[in-house]
């Protein structure tokens, strides 16, 4: 039996960007919180047919959860699995329920020049590989804090991990995974310093 780890590929996303990444049924995407603070939008879909994509709400409605934990599985808009959740040593604090951040957003908190977000950093990293999406679907927000409250008002929070935590996830099939290093720096979202960092990934398998 070949060890996985002994055919781990690292990669890095820089701090505001995005990248897509092939990943083939039965591999293991790990996703680190290398400084205990970034946050990942992530989205996945199907190699081979691209209008399949994984949907945060059917993902919602599958599990009858908002946050998910081992064993569990993200799905497509057609229901189907894929990423399972294998292990996570955070405190497994991801979120299913906001947007991605676009430019509307920032011009909103006041910004009057162009702003890097997660939504033109994930057809910036289909469009790198030759591929594109009609939208921008409901991300996968991996170690975003946003609880919500016994009013159902919800939080925005600095993440709860600490540096070195990670999550695996298993293809269910062969995918195009993009991630974001959200650039978020006008919220705590990526720590109480608002500051933007790399975002860091293993494929294992």
């Amino acid at each position: 039996m070949i060890d996985t780890l002994s055919r781990a590929v690292p990669g890095v996303v820089p701090a505001t960007m995005g990248k897509a990444i092939p990943l083939s049924n039965g591999q293991v995407i790990k996703v680190l919180s290398q400084h205990g603070t970034q946050v990942f939008d992530m989205w996945a879909f199907n190699a081979a047919d691209m209008t399949e994509f994984m949907s945060m709400e059917h993902t919602r409605s599958r599990n009858s959860k908002i946050v998910l934990g081992v064993g569990d599985h993200y799905v497509s808009d057609r229901r189907r699995p894929m990423l399972c959740v294998t292990e996570d040593t955070s405190p497994g604090i991801h979120d299913t329920l906001l947007c991605a951040c676009n430019r509307q957003i920032y011009e909103e908190a006041g910004c009057k020049t162009y702003h890097r977000n997660c939504s033109d950093n994930l057809h910036e990293g289909l469009a790198e590989i030759g591929l594109s999406f009609p939208f921008t679907p409901g991300p996968l927000n991996v170690f975003m804090n946003i609880p919500v409250n016994a009013d159902r008002t919800i939080s925005r929070l600095p993440p709860a991990t600490k540096p070195g935590d990670y999550v695996r996830l298993k293809a269910g099939m062969d995918l195009i995974v993009v991630i974001s290093a959200c650039p978020q720096d006008m919220t705590v979202i990526n720590g109480p310093d608002k500051t933007p960092r790399d975002a860091h990934y293993v494929i294992e398998g």
